[in-house]
């Protein structure tokens, strides 16, 4: 069952308008992003609860932590780290595994509606019987994540459970709400912290709302 959205930071842009000047931008990105939304210290701190929050609603049985490839890819790596340290309903800590898939939606700041998914079918057929978590970055519409799902319940797994940094607040929505959420954000195209536009700003610490200035620099 999805987190209770009062266990959601709710992202207002007014309020989460932090100044450009109080936080490091790198000198290659000044232009390009026109606020902060969600400083690097705070986005860690959310993660670090949201470990906690997810490990506990395990018990002792080995769960699959996926990622998925390639802007959940900071997210899945600093959750996993809180993980490792949190406990899960027996008071012990959690054995996992990791895995990831590639899936791609995007074109510029657009959903092209073609889910494109990289396991083969031998890798679907392993994941019978398993604890699937997966770790994205953000929800948009949710019609790629519905599409993800509708595919792996094809496959008999145990459980299967979705971890999502960011729920983008958009009319778009088909509705879909992930299992856990950091935030819940603007209907803006944010970059930052891994999330990209076109493969740029996965190296920006902060999640920020990209400038028009960056979408026409770097379109293709």
């Amino acid at each position: 069952m999805p987190m209770n959205p009062s266990q959601w930071i709710d992202v207002v842009e007014d309020k989460f308008n932090y100044n450009l000047d109080h936080f490091v931008i790198p000198d290659h990105y000044q232009d390009d992003v026109k606020s902060i939304l969600i400083p690097h210290g705070l986005i860690m701190d959310r993660i670090a609860k949201l470990a906690q929050i997810i490990t506990s609603e395990y018990d002792n049985e080995r769960i699959t932590v996926c990622c998925v490839l390639k802007g959940g890819h900071q997210f899945f790596s600093d959750l996993i780290n809180y993980m490792k340290k949190a406990l899960n309903k027996q008071g012990k800590t959690l054995p996992m595994t990791l895995d990831f898939v590639r899936v791609k939606s995007y074109e510029n700041d657009q959903s092209t509606g073609d889910v494109r998914i990289s396991w083969t079918e031998k890798e679907l057929k392993e994941l019978k019987g398993k604890n699937l978590l997966l770790v994205e970055d953000i929800i948009d519409t949710g019609n790629t994540m519905k599409k993800l799902l509708a595919t792996l319940e094809k496959y008999e797994l145990k459980s299967l459970k979705v971890a999502s940094l960011l729920l983008k607040k958009t009319p778009l929505s088909c509705g879909y709400v992930p299992d856990y959420v950091g935030f819940a954000v603007p209907d803006l195209f944010v970059v930052g912290y891994c999330l990209d536009y076109n493969d740029i700003f996965r190296d920006l610490d902060h999640i920020c709302a990209i400038s028009d200035v960056g979408k026409e620099k770097y379109s293709v």
